[in-house]
């Protein structure tokens, strides 16, 4: 794992002194990502050094050769992710000004009442009069965080917080963190169904496979509202924008390829279904566990060994966690390689480029915050039920077609994306309204 590390490192104000400096640490393998002297001293000047290091390496080795310099030494240091996350990165704010006693009475008691009078005798009303059309459950039970596993709810808190914090600024959305201290799929369901009314829609996060299929297909069939699970649909959504991108740039058609998943984990699952619903000719699927290849054939794919879909797939993609798990050796000619997990995917890009794939990248260009912010958004705006493959397709075609340059997606922060992906989302959801 990567760690951002900031030193101050007060050093003498003379030349080659900070080159020393850098010198140490360039020989240790780390990297510098910003240089800023903050303050000067009579003879001394205090620089603010942001550095970027593996977590194998031990920082107090590093600490003591800048220490060893004459007249040069750390005054300080601290972690830029932790100061970030320090105090959480969300809260709840008023969107009224209470600055009066009638504003008060308005919108507390008791003129309130009224307003609770007028949901009971028109339930529809509560869209117009509370914020729960811009309020998303943002649920976890902890079992599949990031690629740290089954950490708990608690540690996976800073996640949910991380979704709030970008559905806030993308989207204009509320995401309510919600964790469950539960682990039984069914207890799960019950609790997320018996809390939903409070919600607009239902993000279901780090639920591991194979709970988490059972989990959505279930609140999906009980609640009328939105329910969607981001470790599958998300990354299916950017995955298929990439791949109509990359398919483009060398002149394939995708539905006419054969298509080859490695990994049928919630991303995995979710990526071949979605292309099936694509109109994929066929989808190959390869996996150890033998639940999730009947799950697949079930879907509509057909489960094989890793040696076969290599020799099959037209296009590659790899969501299974495990380093160089792609062997150089069974690269085609001409194949569309994504190998996406982070942060050593299962082949390096360069490496499939050598020998013989058309087109080749790792997961740094596939990040599923291009999807979640907009989908909700478009979807609750239009004020349907479901997110169906149609929606999540408008989404990924939207996508594609905003690439820049050499880019298979647009960024993550641009702002206009994620609007143009609300617009086609509540396009696609009116239009499936109409029949």
């Amino acid at each position: 794992m990567k760690i951002v590390e900031i030193l101050l490192v007060e050093a003498p104000h003379q030349p080659g002194n900070m080159a020393k400096v850098l010198t140490i640490i360039g020989d240790m393998g780390i990297t510098v990502e910003g240089l800023n002297a903050i303050r000067r001293l009579y003879k001394d000047t205090v620089w603010e050094l942001t550095i970027e290091y593996d977590d194998s390496l031990d920082m107090q080795v590093l600490v003591d050769q800048i220490n060893a310099l004459p007249e040069t030494k750390v005054v300080g240091k601290s972690d830029r992710v932790f100061n970030r996350h320090k105090g959480g990165k969300i809260k709840t704010q008023s969107s009224i000004e209470i600055n009066s006693l009638e504003v008060l009475r308005d919108v507390y008691t008791p003129g309130v009442a009224r307003v609770c009078q007028a949901i009971k005798a028109a339930p529809e009303k509560i869209k117009e009069y509370t914020n729960i059309q811009n309020t998303v459950a943002i649920v976890t039970d902890g079992t599949a965080i990031l690629g740290l596993g089954d950490i708990g709810p608690e540690a996976g808190l800073p996640v949910m917080e991380g979704k709030a914090a970008i559905f806030s600024e993308l989207a204009d959305i509320s995401g309510v963190p919600i964790l469950l201290k539960e682990k039984d799929p069914l207890r799960i369901i019950e609790t997320v169904e018996s809390i939903s009314s409070s919600f607009g829609a239902i993000l279901l996060e780090d639920i591991k496979a194979p709970e988490c299929f059972q989990i959505e297909a279930e609140l999906v069939q009980r609640l009328d509202k939105p329910v969607f699970h981001d470790d599958q649909h998300g990354t299916a959504i950017v995955t298929l924008a990439a791949l109509l991108t990359a398919t483009k740039r060398v002149g394939m058609c995708i539905k006419e390829k054969t298509f080859g998943q490695i990994g049928l984990g919630a991303a995995g699952m979710g990526i071949c279904s979605l292309l099936l619903e694509y109109g994929v000719k066929e989808v190959l699927g390869a996996d150890i566990n033998e639940k999730a290849k009947k799950k697949l054939r079930g879907d509509g794919g057909t489960p094989v060994s890793l040696e076969e879909l290599m020799q099959k797939a037209d296009i590659v993609v790899a969501t299974t966690g495990v380093k160089g798990l792609i062997k150089p050796e069974m690269v085609r000619e001409g194949q569309i390689i994504m190998a996406l997990t982070n942060p050593d995917p299962e082949i390096e890009p360069d490496v499939a480029l050598e020998h013989g794939a058309a087109f080749a990248t790792d997961g740094k260009t596939v990040n599923n915050m291009l999807a979640f912010p907009g989908l909700f958004r478009g979807t609750l705006d239009a004020g349907v039920t479901n997110i169906t493959h149609q929606m999540k397709i408008a989404a990924a075609e939207t996508l594609s077609s905003l690439a820049k340059e050499d880019a298979l997606v647009p960024s993550a922060l641009n702002k206009e994306a994620h609007r143009a992906v609300a617009e086609a989302v509540y396009d696609s959801a009116l239009k499936q309204k109409q029949y």
